[in-house]
């Protein structure tokens, strides 16, 4: 039986699409569609396990392990979430309902909703502004790139990276409290 997709994502599908094809229109510029794969990648795990991994050596020891751990539970229980809520709300990519929208990178599912690269890049960000706010003049332009790559690549509706980025920025909003 396939899964009934909330009225609302059809209402915002309509709304949407013609600006998502719209930006994934700019990736026939193969310099831009390099760009965006290039974000879309690094934003996947690499840029933030190294993030997790560098806190030892950005901050002093004891500091540098505890930020070390708690960005990765963080991360954790975000992705234990955004699979939670994307398997149960089962929003379609935009290139699957819409097949004038060209996907321009593989996908590794069907839905698109929310964004878990938007996800994680605002939760990292949100953190980092923290604990190391000398990093934001590098890491900004990527998170920014890693939303709009994810538009730009035909994955993802704007609202599900506006959705992924507000997540985000609560989970990190709940990690810094937790955390003290």
């Amino acid at each position: 039986m396939k899964p009934r997709v909330p009225a609302v994502f059809e209402r915002l599908d309509l709304l949407e699409w013609q600006l998502c094809q719209w930006m994934a229109g700019f990736s026939i510029y193969r310099r831009w569609l390099a760009t965006l794969r290039l974000a879309s990648r690094a934003g996947d795990w690499p840029l933030w396990v190294g993030l997790i991994l560098l806190q030892p050596l950005l901050h002093d020891t004891a500091t540098g392990w505890r930020l070390m751990m708690q960005y990765a539970i963080t991360a954790l229980v975000a992705i234990a979430f955004y699979r939670l809520v994307k398997t149960r709300l089962c929003r379609e990519r935009p290139f699957i309902t819409f097949h004038t929208i060209i996907c321009n990178e593989p996908a590794r599912d069907r839905y698109s909703f929310p964004s878990g690269h938007t996800m994680h890049a605002v939760m990292f960000l949100t953190l980092t502004l923290v604990h190391a706010p000398w990093l934001a003049p590098w890491l900004l332009p990527a998170v920014i790139l890693i939303a709009i790559s994810r538009v730009g690549l035909g994955l993802h509706y704007i609202s599900d990276v506006i959705a992924g980025a507000a997540i985000g920025y609560v989970f990190a909003l709940g990690s810094l409290y937790l955390a003290g």
